[in-house]
C-alpha cells in the first residue's frame, strides 16, 4: 500500500513509518501540519492515510479538517484518523459522506503492530476500523434513530463489533455464537435498516455508517 502518514510530534511519526515500511508498505510522504496534509493527499493520493486530528499551526482539529477537505476532492479516499481525542463533530461529517474507508482509533488503544497494519488494511479495502472507545463517544452524543430503534440488543451488539471492523467469524467468536447465528442476524438488521445491496461488503459499510451516523 501507498500511505501517507501525517503527525506532528517526530518520534511517533518517524516511528509509525518505520513500523509500516517494515510490514512491506511503502510511506510517499509525511506532514506535519494540516496544510501540509491536505498537500500531501491531494498529490499523491495514498492508498490509505493516517492522520492525526490536532496539529499546527493552531492545535485543534487540522488534521480532521485536511481529511474532510481532501476526501471531497477525492471522494472515499481512505483514511485512518489515529488522535488522543475524539472530535465528535468533524468525526461524524467523516462519516456522513457513506463512502466507507473511514477508522478512527485512540493511540491509547494501539496495543501492537498487527492491530495497526490490519487497522490499515480494512480502512484502505474500503471498510471502516473503529475503536470501541471512539464509537461510544459517537453513540452518547447522538439522538435515537427509529431505524435502529427497531434492532434488537444482540442485532445491536453484532453492528457494534461490525463497526470495529470485525469479520462474521471474528463476531461469532466474540458472542459465543455460530458463524450461520451471525449471518442471520446481519440479514435481518440490514432489512431493518433498509439496506438492501446486493454487495455484502458494501451492505456492511452502509450499515456501520448509518449506526455511527446516529442523528
Amino acid at each position: 500500500m501507498r500511505i501517507v502518514v501525517a503527525e506532528d510530534l517526530y518520534l511517533l511519526r518517524d516511528g509509525m513509518v518505520r513500523l509500516i515500511e517494515a510490514c512491506g508498505h511503502q510511506v510517499v510522504a509525511t506532514a506535519a501540519t494540516g496544510p501540509e496534509t491536505l498537500e500531501a493527499l491531494l498529490t499523491w493520493r495514498p492508498d490509505v492515510a493516517v492522520i492525526d486530528v490536532r496539529m499546527p499551526p493552531a492545535q485543534s482539529d487540522e488534521g480532521l479538517r485536511a481529511a474532510l477537505a481532501a476526501r471531497s476532492e477525492l471522494p472515499g479516499l481512505p483514511v485512518l484518523i489515529l488522535s488522543q481525542y475524539v472530535e465528535q463533530l468533524y468525526a461524524r461529517e467523516l462519516l456522513a459522506d457513506g463512502a466507507g474507508g473511514i477508522g478512527y482509533f485512540l493511540k491509547e488503544s494501539v496495543f501492537d503492530a498487527d492491530q495497526f497494519i490490519d487497522a490499515l488494511e480494512r480502512v484502505a479495502a474500503g471498510g471502516t476500523a473503529m475503536d470501541p472507545a471512539v464509537i461510544a463517544k459517537l453513540l452518547s452524543s447522538g439522538s435515537s434513530h427509529r431505524r435502529l430503534e427497531r434492532l434488537t440488543e444482540r442485532e445491536h451488539s453484532v453492528l457494534g463489533l461490525m463497526a470495529e471492523g470485525l469479520s462474521n467469524q471474528a463476531i461469532s467468536q466474540r458472542l459465543f455464537l455460530s458463524e450461520s447465528a451471525i449471518s442471520k442476524y446481519t440479514t435481518s438488521l440490514f432489512g431493518k435498516l433498509g439496506i438492501t445491496d446486493d454487495d455484502n461488503t458494501n451492505r456492511r459499510v452502509l450499515a456501520v455508517l448509518t449506526y455511527l451516523n446516529n442523528p
